[in-house]
């Protein structure tokens, strides 16, 4: 039985005023639906430029509450009603005062809020300094069944982690979504350690998707976002894209353009090739994989 999901990935540049950016992706997601999307995806932060960049408390008051009810919350339960769509959204979570998340909303097609996912894996790098931001996740790896298939989602640095990936899939997921903020960062002292990062970012994430036999989805920003000094920042690379269970690349979102990608996936192709070839679950040897519980195993 064919079982076809056309999923919208929402790639854009941000600027400094949340409210602009928060009625680009509007329209943006608006779009995407009257292109026949049934499940969209927004970037990671979405609603502002990846502060992340630079150490600044200031940028604490972009938080906002995310939870069934909150205001945030309830604007995407009502964009997804009313256009009979799943979306999925990144937003900065105030859980309490000195306690913040990197997390993503969930809402069905129907505007009820199923869920957040907070991410688990956290950063701390030059121009990605997330870890004075953001407290890891607690909520664990989370699927979310909705009107038009069951999706798993990560968050950015997470998509290095085959372990994530994996338990998604052991819980059921069909579609794992990443949204994303990556680029190659401009100070001149990293630009030529980067060569190739791109790459990586792209492979790393079809391999997710050939170990599982699922889709991923993996939805960046796109464009320039200046750092603390002249001459630094982050060049977003876009190419938002969808791998399908074979890692195929089915297609791929421009690296310079905003862009609303809407791809089909046929969910039915995950039980053909989940018959086809026996790893993702069958021959999987659990008896063996204590260590990976390990932060490192010396050698014997």
């Amino acid at each position: 039985m064919e079982r076809v999901a056309n999923i919208g990935l929402i790639q854009m540049s941000c600027g400094d005023d949340v409210e602009a950016n928060y009625g680009k992706a509007v329209d943006r997601v608006r779009e995407a639906a009257s292109r026949g999307a049934n499940i969209v995806c927004l970037q990671e932060l979405f609603k502002s430029r990846y502060f992340c960049q630079v150490v600044d408390s200031r940028h604490f008051e972009l938080a906002e509450p995310v939870d069934e009810g909150a205001p945030a919350v309830r604007q995407l339960g009502d964009l997804a009603a009313e256009l009979g769509i799943v979306l999925i959204a990144g937003l900065f979570e105030k859980r309490a005062v000195g306690l913040y998340h990197n997390t993503a909303v969930v809402v069905d097609a129907d505007g009820r809020y199923l869920g957040k996912y907070r991410k688990m894996h956290i950063p701390d790098d030059p121009g990605y300094y997330e870890k004075f931001y953001f407290a890891p996740g607690d909520l664990g790896y989370r699927v979310f069944k909705t009107r038009f298939g069951a999706i798993g989602v990560l968050i950015c640095w997470d998509q290095w982690f085959p372990e994530a990936a994996r338990l998604l899939a052991l819980k059921g997921a069909e579609i794992i979504v990443i949204p994303t903020a990556i680029g190659n960062r401009q100070a001149e002292h990293v630009r030529a350690t980067e060569v190739g990062y791109h790459e990586s970012w792209q492979l790393v994430q079809q391999g997710h998707a050939v170990a599982n036999a699922c889709y991923l989805a993996a939805v960046n920003r796109v464009g320039f976002e200046p750092g603390a000094k002249e001459n630094e920042g982050i060049e977003f690379w876009g190419q938002s894209f969808l791998a399908d269970p074979d890692g195929r690349i089915v297609a791929q979102a421009s690296a310079e353009r905003e862009e609303a990608l809407i791809v089909p996936a046929d969910l039915a192709k995950i039980e053909e090739v989940r018959k086809s070839f026996s790893f993702p679950f069958r021959d999987r040897r659990v008896d063996s994989y204590q260590g990976l519980t390990s932060l490192y195993l010396d050698s014997e």
